[in-house]
């Protein structure tokens, strides 16, 4: 079996870091992106292991499941995150809500992800209702990617309100099309059976 030069590693470091228990310690407002097409404003004040308790400001606290997160991002940089999501029409059509079942995600596998962060190859992330953020991978864990968009604005996605991920020429990154095409293995990241039997 081939592997990922730096990829044990990686994922041995970050894979269990969120940003909400990043969000809970700074206290800084986070803009939030939920199901079904909800915006708000918060402080985010405690997180477990499927929900986020928020401070909107308003007179009672509120649980906000996390399956129902889309996306998020500090809400200072609202004004200029906003103006660069685009919307898939087609997909928004579907009326897709939140897969609670992990059995319905459309997942992306870490071996696929990690050279794409350190190519620095530019992807487009459509999400379940349609919102669509071009950019590079920064960084992932268990459940969430963060996208630097235009300009290194930082974007966290929650990987399972994915649904579609494609690079410029539209070629597909989601595990169903990468079990065949495998092109993690043709990154120079990648060390085939061959040459470690070589050395």
């Amino acid at each position: 079996m081939g592997y990922l030069v730096g990829l044990h590693e990686y994922l041995e470091e970050h894979y269990h870091e969120s940003v909400f228990d990043q969000a809970v310690l700074n206290g800084q407002q986070w803009e939030i992106h939920a199901h079904p097409h909800r915006i708000l404003q918060a402080r985010i004040l405690e997180t477990v292991t499927y929900d986020i308790t928020v401070d909107t400001g308003k007179a009672e606290r509120e649980i906000l499941p996390k399956i129902q997160i889309k996306f998020l991002y500090p809400a200072e940089l609202a004004g200029s995150v906003k103006p660069l999501l685009k919307q898939d029409n087609k997909v928004e059509a579907l009326n897709i809500g939140p897969h609670f079942s992990p059995r319905y995600r459309h997942h992306v596998k870490n071996k696929t992800l990690f050279p794409l962060m350190k190519e620095r190859t530019v992807l487009f992330f459509t999400l379940l209702e349609g919102e669509i953020l071009k950019g590079i991978v920064a960084s992932f864990n268990r459940y969430e990617i963060t996208v630097h968009m235009k300009g290194g604005l930082p974007v966290t996605v929650l990987r399972h309100s994915i649904h579609d991920i494609r690079d410029k020429r539209g070629q597909c990154y989601l595990k169903k099309s990468q079990e065949k095409r495998e092109d993690w293995k043709k990154s120079s990241l990648y060390v085939s059976e061959d040459a470690q039997k070589a050395k």
